[in-house]
């Protein structure tokens, strides 16, 4: 029977040096990430600045585990989970031939895609909303799946098979740009906003009197209910 100090010692051997790894593989991924947007920003702006000035896209890094991407009204940020994980064993990942023959490949890093108005940000709305469109699970050998809305989940499923690079990564920021603009802010409904409060507005000045998102109530579940929402089904 072994010993806490050998089993301390194998699983800092083992489990321990795979999570290194997986970070270490999902930090570079995200670094390669940033300059892709950077090299976005210059591209798209050099066709766009032949028209309208006030629709360029813009690039912040927010440090080493933020991105934004400003493209017209909307926001992308890109947020990398500093920690890896292990999936539940209901996930689809489990399924796979892949994972079922890999030790420890099932440990992933974690890349967010979230999408915000770009004038919650401006105007410090911070009741406003903004929803997780898409995210990037890559492990230790660099394969990549993604979990997300319609296109983001179809086109990026095959974890066994696909490595993380840079045409993958432009691929999915263009995807996760087509599904934001193509995401309209909807009219929250009349009853929802029909009263409020002397406080509420002295409060609210200068600022939306409601909580603005793009998706409020209703719609947003509708969307997941035509299967805008795709998780890994298994290659």
């Amino acid at each position: 029977m072994s010993t806490p100090k050998e089993k301390i010692l194998n699983i800092l051997s083992t489990k321990a040096t795979v999570k290194q790894q997986v970070f270490d593989k999902t930090l570079e991924t995200f670094r390669v990430l940033k300059k892709i947007l950077v090299k976005l920003v210059q591209e798209y702006n050099e066709n766009l600045k032949k028209g309208n000035n006030k629709i360029l896209l813009s690039f912040k890094d927010r440090g080493p585990f933020f991105a934004e991407l400003k493209i017209a009204g909307d926001l992308l940020i890109f947020n990398m989970h500093s920690n890896v994980f292990e999936f539940d064993r209901e996930h689809g990942v489990w399924k796979t031939s892949y994972v079922q023959s890999n030790n420890m490949a099932s440990y992933s890093g974690i890349i967010n895609i979230y999408n915000f108005l770009s004038d919650s940000f401006k105007y410090n709305r911070m009741d406003d909303l903004g929803y997780l469109i898409g995210r990037i699970f890559i492990n230790k050998d660099r394969h990549y799946f993604v979990e997300g809305k319609r296109q983001l989940g179809f086109l990026y499923n095959d974890f066994g098979n696909a490595k993380i690079n840079e045409k993958a990564i432009r691929q999915i920021i263009e995807s996760a740009i087509l599904y934001s603009l193509d995401f309209d802010l909807l009219v929250p409904p009349y009853d929802d906003v029909k009263l409020t409060s002397v406080a509420h507005i002295q409060d609210k000045k200068n600022k939306s009197l409601t909580i603005t998102g793009k998706r409020l109530g209703f719609g947003f579940r509708t969307d997941e209910i035509k299967g805008d929402n795709i998780t890994y089904s298994g290659a």
